[in-house]
């Protein structure tokens, strides 16, 4: 299955307080989380954003702060991967958790221009800018976690788990 969209660019260090700020985490609502995801790093994220699109970034995105609302908010507004050129690791763990694609491609994270249309496949890592006619390779995911993000997260995962023990 490839994910399709496009990108949305970002710089170096976007931070869980960028992604989604901390006055927004009295609530889990993901459509309430939606409605503000990157609200801070006034772009106007949430009024351009597509369904599938994607965002792509610089070093450690997603550092600070620990929470799940940073993932869940970027899901929830219809981003369907990530792209950057590395992760804070509590965000790539949380990323999963959720089941939000998310790709490391220093090369595809440097050479993408906003608006660029991207076709991503998360079997085997491959990411191309249609845009562009390049294409890259990341690190796909294992087989275990492919099955974390394609159920939507590691709560549907552990069900589906206990069902079909059951």
């Amino acid at each position: 299955m490839a994910l399709r969209g496009r990108a949305h660019i970002y710089g170096d260090h976007i931070d869980t307080d960028i992604i989604i700020a901390a006055r927004y985490l009295n609530t889990t609502d993901p459509a309430e989380l939606a409605k503000h995801c990157m609200e801070d790093a006034g772009d106007h994220f949430t009024e351009r954003v597509q369904p599938g699109d994607v965002i792509v970034a610089g070093e450690n995105f997603g550092c600070g702060s620990s929470r799940e609302h940073a993932p869940i908010s970027i899901k929830a507004c219809g981003v369907s991967a990530v792209i950057a050129k590395s992760f804070a690791r509590i965000f790539f763990r949380n990323a999963i958790n959720v089941g939000l694609p998310i790709l490391e491609s220093p090369e595809a994270a440097a050479e993408v221009q906003a608006g660029d249309e991207f076709e991503i496949e998360l079997a085997t890592g491959v990411v191309r800018n249609l845009t562009q006619g390049k294409t890259y390779q990341s690190e796909p995911f294992p087989e275990f976690l492919r099955e974390i993000i394609d159920v939507g997260g590691m709560v549907p995962y552990v069900q589906a788990q206990l069902s079909a023990k059951a």
